[in-house]
């Protein structure tokens, strides 16, 4: 197998470097390289598995079946020149690109993939995006990226870690280099040896000439190439180790579709969220079109494998289940309307008394009346490190105060990732167990003030609202026999940040029969590991496991009753690690990050909100029992379905039970007065794993490479645990 390659100038410090004698073997338009390439037999796959599949007869050859057809998509897309994103994949068009900022584009493409369902062997398409680096001039990148007005401002230490690994084009020649550092020295000041011949000697033999000349003064008087503002900054390095090869970065263009996968900050996060919404027409026609224009059907290779693509979407029967009735303050009862309900004139059904709580202000924007106890942060301490700042203040509380406060109301300055909220939540959960709630209010409203009482009142043992059949215990298999109810999630650290511990958190119910009351653990594990490792964790004399933790509680808080039935709702596992599950950690399993969209084929609007969309047939698995559940009011963009995956059922629910179970857990999230698209043990496990992990502030691993949890002599990186919570407040549900 050969490969030609254009013949380009030479560059300074690699082995082509051209000198004046050199026009003869640069006249050459091309040379060769030869590779030998081995192909080696890896399997037959049978394509009739998948037909078995669809009979509900499955086998590991029916999933290696839909691999391949999954792979020939793949293909398909690189033909295009696509970034291939595993099943996601994305077009070098700029009218899918968006600006998020800091020089990242949303790239808008498609997701395409092969299911066996009851209906058949269908095709999964739906919109997608990705971040890509926004392609141009590397100096335009950074100073947009680093928020800078011009190249002279750049933190040139940060650029490196920026660019490491992205490819550029280098002009003139256009040719495509992969970026390994920047030069220590600027470009007018780099040194290299350029090597030129002057002819031959009196034995014949070619003398070589070893001349120091800068980079600057190499591109221009030796490649005739006007420079600017590069001659004062770093240069380019797209060479080896120990063999450097520098450009001039003015010269260097970042080549498009490469991704970005360090963390975005809040601002990105909103700004990809606000320009990613499509209402569900726009969303119909966009897919398809993506479907007219891939033309699978033209695809050789599948059609091959005998695959045909239908146009139309798939036409499936869904049916509603009436919204749950809701108990409220007063013994009154209350119908949700369009999955949303609220407290005008009406009480809470267990308001919360608090006798003692205070106001701390972090904020230099807010000032508050009297008569409250109100502690302001001295001006003088507001450049302090956010760890002294909470000390401080802890110590204006303490010798002001006669006792510790319940209750403590913290005004913030920022409203995103304050920089306080981390270091006040431990102080306060951790080491005095007091109960707390951070604001930063901007536009405050009726509302804005009923979502905070909501949560406060949580948070401090009350309940805002109960379902009607927790009152009178009607709910099937779970009201008359002692059931605990298990939500668990991982939270891991953001993209670029791979060393930063995972924060496994499994809340349980308490209090049975009711189903609205719950409490956390949390545990830190390894890195990017989604398999909870703590949930049983033996040791020589007890077992410090969670579960062990919250069956305790469960026994404490419902009247010394141990629980005869375990339902555990598992979020953040693909069905690839459905075994891993049902091997270590059992049960019932929620998947939300799926590709399938419905759509209601009358109208414009999303499928009907708040009174249950629900969906068990056509679409769902041939053989295994899994079921789409709308349950939340899709007000912007387009409703993502939640997907319930059964993986063991020894309880013996029927279908029409368990679907009203989940139904019904998605009217008991306290914090909000509206349905919620997962069942609320699901959200508030996240809740948990992500307050709690901001006890442990790590740097961002976007931008260094150090390890947070320190290496051990073995190697292996050490995980740092999370401090307990204070025992006043373990039980309560400081996570609302």
């Amino acid at each position: 197998m050969s490969s030609t390659k254009t013949a380009v100038n030479g560059s300074p410090g690699g082995n082509d470097s051209p000198g004046e004698n050199d026009r003869k073997r640069m006249r050459r338009p091309f040379h060769t390289k030869t590779f030998k390439v081995e192909l080696s037999f890896a399997a037959k796959i049978p394509m009739n598995s998948i037909a078995l599949a669809l009979k509900g007869q499955e086998s590991e050859n029916s999933q290696e079946a839909l691999r391949v057809l999954d792979i020939v998509l793949r293909q398909h897309a690189a033909k295009k020149g696509c970034l291939l994103v595993r099943q996601s994949f994305f077009q070098n068009n700029p009218s899918n690109f968006t600006d998020l900022g800091g020089g990242v584009l949303g790239c808008r493409g498609f997701h395409s993939s092969f299911r066996a369902t009851q209906g058949g062997l269908s095709l999964n398409i739906d919109v997608s995006t990705t971040m890509i680096v926004r392609p141009g001039p590397v100096v335009d990148f950074l100073i947009e990226n680093q928020n800078v007005r011009d190249p002279y401002q750049i933190d040139w230490s940060r650029a490196k870690r920026m660019l490491k690994n992205l490819r550029i084009k280098v002009a003139p020649s256009n040719t495509e280099y992969k970026i390994v550092g920047l030069s220590e020295l600027p470009c007018n000041q780099q040194i290299f040896t350029l090597k030129q011949r002057n002819g031959r000697n009196g034995n014949g033999e070619l003398e070589v000439q070893d001349t120091e000349i800068t980079v600057f003064e190499y591109f221009v008087k030796h490649r005739r190439i006007e420079l600017g503002y590069s001659r004062e900054l770093p240069c380019i390095n797209v060479g080896k180790p120990k063999r450097p090869t520098y450009f001039p970065i003015e010269l260097c263009s970042l080549v498009s579709l490469q991704r970005y996968t360090k963390a975005l900050s809040t601002l990105q996060r909103s700004s990809l969220v606000e320009k990613s919404r499509q209402k569900p027409q726009e969303r119909m026609n966009v897919l398809s079109e993506a479907l007219k224009h891939n033309n699978y059907d033209a695809d050789p290779m599948l059609r091959a494998s005998g695959v045909s693509i239908a146009a139309q979407f798939t036409q499936i029967d869904g049916r509603v289940l009436p919204a749950p009735r809701l108990k409220v303050g007063n013994g009154e009862d209350f119908f949700p309307r369009n999955g949303r309900w609220n407290f005008n004139n009406k009480k809470l059904i267990e308001p919360s008394t608090v006798d003692k709580w205070a106001v701390v202000n972090f904020s230099a924007f807010v000032s508050i009346e009297q008569p409250f106890d109100v502690f302001d942060e001295n001006p003088s301490s507001r450049r302090d490190p956010p760890i002294a700042r909470v000390e401080n203040m802890f110590e204006q509380v303490k010798s002001k105060l006669p006792g510790a406060p319940r209750f403590l109301l913290c005004l913030l300055a920022e409203r995103k990732n304050s920089a306080i909220y981390g270091p006040w939540k431990r102080k306060c959960l951790a080491e005095f167990g007091i109960v707390t709630q951070c604001m930063a209010p901007t536009r405050v409203n009726d509302q804005y003030l009923t979502n905070v009482l909501l949560k406060i009142n949580a948070k401090l043992g009350g309940m805002n609202s109960l379902l009607q059949v927790e009152h009178s215990p009607a709910m099937p298999l779970i009201s008359k026999v002692p059931t605990i109810i298990l939500g668990m999630d991982v939270s891991h650290g953001s993209p670029g940040q791979s060393d930063v511990p995972s924060i496994a958190a499994v809340v349980s119910s308490r209090q049975w029969p009711l189903i609205s009351r719950y409490r956390a653990t949390v545990r830190t594990q390894s890195p990017k590991v989604e398999m909870i490792d703590s949930l049983f964790k033996p040791s020589d004399s007890d077992d410090l496991g969670i579960i062990r933790e919250l069956l305790i509680d469960f026994y404490t808080s419902s009247g010394k009753r141990k629980p005869e039935q375990i339902v555990i709702f598992r979020d953040g596992v693909s069905e690839s690690q459905f075994n891993q599950v049902l091997n270590i950690e059992l049960d019932q399993i929620i998947e939300k990050n799926h590709h399938t969209k419905f759509f209601q084929p009358s109208s414009p609007d999303n499928v009907p909100p708040g009174e249950l969309s629900l969906c068990d047939n056509k679409v769902c698995h041939p053989r295994n029992y899994d079921f789409y559940m709308c349950s939340h009011a899709g007000m912007i963009g387009t409703t993502r379905p939640t997907h319930y995956h059964v993986l063991l059922d020894e309880i013996g629910f029927s279908a029409d039970d368990l679907q009203e179970l989940v139904h019904s857990l998605s009217y008991v999230y306290q914090r909000s007065t509206t349905a919620i698209s997962v069942v609320a043990p699901v959200c508030y496990a996240h809740l948990a794993a992500s307050q709690m992990g901001q006890f442990m502030k790590f740097d961002d691993m976007s931008e260094t490479s150090s390890s947070h949890g320190g290496v051990s002599s073995a190697g292996t990186i050490v995980v740092p645990e999370l401090p307990r919570l204070h025992e006043k407040v373990s039980s309560s549900m400081f996570f609302c």
